[in-house]
Formats: structure tokens, C-alpha cells, sequence
């Protein structure tokens, strides 16, 4: 007997809007967002160049208590800072450079730490979805051009089951 495909349930998603005047608010919302995070979790970071994803990675770090400091790493595609204490390391990728799709990742072996570590990865877009379906999307908008202004419209959307009942409205405090 042949089975056939069931179709699959849409993923569960919660979205809070978030809006950060400077960088130092973006660390603040990062030490706030790792609170909520855990070994397993998978955090991909979108929007334009200079709009603040390695900052708010940099907050991230803070509120982990990892070791060495979160710099972007652009050209070296990742870092792993490991934690101070008791909590996940974090896994910082940046997938600017890299045009594929999971396959050119691989060697990075995002599969295996995931499960351990808490997994940034800015540029993921297509690259890192199947990692997994419970995720946090995190885009961010800023203005583009010759402009000096500091501030960031962000989304944060939590999506599957692991984010289904988290309190996101706590970031946008």
C-alpha cells in the first residue's frame, strides 16, 4: 500500500514590532532577547549593511556571558564564542559571502552545534531554513542613503512550536 503526503500544518508564528533610536539600544534589546533564548535555537538576522545585526549579535553575546568579543565575521564566516558559565555558546555566522544554499554551509557543520548552541546567522535568508522550522526571524529596517539617522523599525518573528507560547512583547518594552 502506498502511502501518501499529508499536507503539512502551516508553522506557528507570534510577531512583535520593535523600534531602537541608537546602538546602544540595539545591544540593550539583545541582552533582553538572550533571556529568552536556549540551546537549540536558531536566530537569523536580515536587513541592509550597517543596520545593525552584528550590534544587536554583540548584545546577544552579553546577555549569554560568552567569552571574546562578538565582531562580525564576515571574513571568516563564523565564530564560536563559548560560555562563561553554564549556558549554550553562541555561534555567530555570517553568510554575506556565501551564495548558496545549505550545501555551501555544510562545512560549517551548523547541524551538529545547533542542538548545543545558540545559532546566529546574519545573511541566512535561503541559506539556513533547513536547519530547522522553529526559528526567530529578525529583520530590521533602516533608512537608506546619505542619512545619519539611527534609528531601526525591527520585526521579531518566532516561529514552530518553541516559540508558540514565548512572550515577545517583552522586547518591545
Amino acid at each position: 500500500m502506498e502511502e501518501t503526503a499529508t499536507p503539512r500544518e502551516p508553522v506557528d508564528s507570534r510577531s512583535v514590532s520593535v523600534t531602537v533610536t541608537s546602538p546602544d539600544q540595539m545591544r540593550e534589546l539583545g541582552r533582553r532577547l538572550a533571556k529568552l533564548l536556549r540551546a537549540g535555537d536558531l536566530v537569523m538576522l536580515s536587513g541592509e549593511l550597517g543596520a545593525g545585526k552584528t550590534t544587536l549579535t554583540r548584545g546577544l553575546g552579553e546577555g549569554l556571558g560568552v567569552r571574546g568579543a562578538v565582531t562580525s565575521p564576515t571574513f571568516v564566516i563564523a565564530r564560536v564564542h563559548p560560555s562563561l558559565g553554564d549556558g549554550p555558546p553562541l555561534v555567530h555566522v555570517d553568510a554575506y559571502r556565501l551564495s548558496g544554499g545549505l550545501d555551501e554551509m555544510e562545512d560549517l557543520d551548523l547541524d551538529v552545534s545547533l542542538p548545543d548552541s545558540v545559532v546566529v546567522v546574519e545573511w541566512g535568508e535561503g541559506k539556513v531554513e533547513e536547519l530547522t522550522e522553529e526559528r526567530l526571524q529578525v529583520v530590521i529596517h533602516r533608512a537608506v542613503g546619505d542619512t545619519t539617522d539611527e534609528v531601526r523599525q525591527m520585526t521579531i518573528t518566532g516561529l514552530g512550536d518553541r516559540w508558540a507560547t514565548a512572550d515577545l512583547s517583552a522586547l518591545a518594552a
